[in-house]
């Protein structure tokens, strides 16, 4: 594990990309799973995460993926304590922003259009990305931190 693993928030709809074994985005979950990339959640995304995972892949592997987010120590378990509000398209959508901010992750991982309200935010600042966008900018830096 690196010393410093890249802090990261994943909408939830990038943790369905990358789970699977034959994903080429499978590397993230790798990542995740082996400290290269902290994971940063809160109840509130866990909850999501077990829902939508379990509905589009069946309640074993939902519950296996989230045993192993809950159980590996990469993961940083957050807790937000103010709520800004920035996402007014699909407001469901704020708790990984929020989670972003308390957190001081370093990006906000989502190929989900509600999502591109906060770049017209100044303050605070969030780095947002799509999936393909985090791979171009991170891939090689955490490959090599292998």
């Amino acid at each position: 594990m690196s010393t410093t693993a890249l802090k990261v928030v994943l909408d939830v709809n990038i943790l369905i990309a990358i789970i699977g074994k034959s994903s080429p985005f499978r590397w993230v979950f790798d990542c995740i799973a082996d400290g290269r990339i902290s994971l940063c959640v809160t109840t509130e995304i866990l909850l999501e995460y077990r829902e939508i995972l379990e509905r589009k892949n069946g309640l074993e592997v939902g519950e296996n993926v989230l045993n192993l987010i809950t159980v590996i120590p990469f993961t940083e378990k957050v807790d937000v304590f103010f709520n800004f509000h920035l996402i007014t398209k699909d407001k469901d959508d704020n708790k990984y922003v929020d989670c972003a901010i308390a957190a001081n992750a370093v990006c906000l991982v989502s190929n989900d259009k509600h999502f591109q309200e906060i770049k017209q935010v100044s303050f605070p600042s969030i780095q947002l990305l799509t999936l393909p966008e985090f791979e171009e900018k991170y891939k090689n830096t955490l490959s090599k931190n292998n």
